[in-house]
């Protein structure tokens, strides 16, 4: 079995560790003294640019070993689809996995400019389809779509750009889009239909992921409700399902290290981050659900052996990830790949640095599996 294993770009700047959720990379915050990227030297910027960074964290993961780089896309990030475009030529074979709204893009332009850039990349580009979380968020985009009806609408916009990719002419009428006629120009054409990461915990989610899913993603939970998350995906599905997790990797060299930088950035924590989320996200909401009792201190938030549901304390995502020595960490993974996980996105801060320190401690240590990386030297090699 190989495994897909990407990382994260952060499109939003990054901080220079969990120590303190305080951003210094990036123009998403103010570039002070002691910014990077840009800088500020002798009192002006340095001329480096975010971009810039970005391409030295993809370059840093391709060379890691990781097969690509997932582009998140937020109301406060740099858009993924340019971003991807940019960074294209900074790498040789890694993959961009493009994070989006179908909901905000027309289908039959989401074709063209996928195949586009697959054509312009030698097919690298790989969709990350999200329905979005609700809440103010949503309505940042202009958009009023209720939970349930966003993923219909998702399923459309797959449907109809399915039918447009291969040229057409196709037709298509339903609730959300109504198209006659359509295709792309003959040039576009034959170009490898991106791999779709479907993400959602809804019902609606999964009934719509067994549709059209390659990977069905989720953020990563306590190992038993992914694999009642994966039995419920597998009842829904036309066809044999993939799986991925998003997950947060803090490892270290001994598991004391590790713990001893998330109880730094616990003692840190502003008590303004303690507050609820405000959208919808079904995903967000089972999240919380897995920690019960009183937390008293960081520990108490450690759900299962290095499984910790404390993250969003400390950087802006999903609250859960792994925790622990090196051995420990690829042990979970290895344990994960064991519950039919074929893929995985990691992270971790600062994107940069855990990028090698990920791809040189940990990628390693897995055991029995064949990792699919990015290098042409490695292709194939097993870990």
């Amino acid at each position: 079995m190989s495994v897909d294993i990407y990382w994260r770009i952060g499109t939003h700047g990054d901080q220079p560790s969990l120590r303190r959720r305080v951003a210094s990379r990036g123009e998403w915050a103010p570039v002070v003294p002691g910014s990077l990227a840009p800088g500020v030297r002798d009192g002006r910027r340095d001329g480096y640019s975010y971009v810039e960074h970005m391409g030295d964290v993809a370059r840093a993961s391709e060379v890691s070993g990781f097969v690509g780089g997932l582009l998140p896309s937020f109301p406060n990030t740099d858009d993924p689809w340019a971003t991807a475009a940019t960074l294209a030529r900074e790498t040789t074979t890694y993959r961009f996995m493009i994070a989006f709204q179908p909901g905000f893009l027309h289908p039959v332009q989401a074709a063209r400019m996928s195949a586009s850039l697959q054509r312009a990349t030698g097919g690298r580009v790989v969709y990350n389809v999200i329905s979005g979380g609700g809440g103010p968020d949503q309505l940042w985009w202009g958009d009023k779509v209720a939970h349930d009806d966003r993923y219909a609408r998702t399923s459309e916009f797959l449907d109809v750009l399915r039918g447009v990719w291969d040229g057409g002419p196709y037709d298509f009428e339903g609730r959300f889009y109504r198209v006659r006629g359509a295709g792309l120009p003959e040039e576009l054409t034959g170009q490898p239909f991106p791999e779709i990461y479907f993400s959602g915990s809804s019902k609606a989610a999964i009934d719509a992921a067994g549709r059209h899913a390659d990977h069905y993603l989720s953020w990563l939970e306590p190992f038993h409700a992914l694999r009642e998350k994966f039995d419920q995906v597998r009842a829904n599905s036309d066809r044999t399902p993939k799986f991925a997790v998003r997950i947060d990797v803090l490892a270290r060299e001994t598991e004391e290290e590790a713990w001893e930088e998330i109880r730094r950035g616990w003692d840190n924590i502003d008590p303004s981050v303690l507050r609820g989320a405000t959208g919808d996200s079904i995903g967000w909401q089972r999240s919380q659900s897995f920690v019960t009792g009183a937390v008293n201190g960081h520990r108490d938030l450690e759900v299962t052996p290095n499984v910790w549901g404390g993250f969003h304390l400390l950087r802006g995502g999903p609250a859960f990830g792994l925790v622990g020595s090196y051995e420990q960490v690829a042990e979970r993974l290895d344990e994960l790949i064991n519950l039919g996980v074929g893929a995985f996105i990691l992270a971790g801060v600062p994107h940069l640095e855990e990028a090698y320190r990920v791809g040189e401690n940990v990628l390693p240590l897995l055991r029995g599996r064949d990792l699919r990386v990015a290098s042409p030297l490695l292709e194939g090699t097993p870990s």
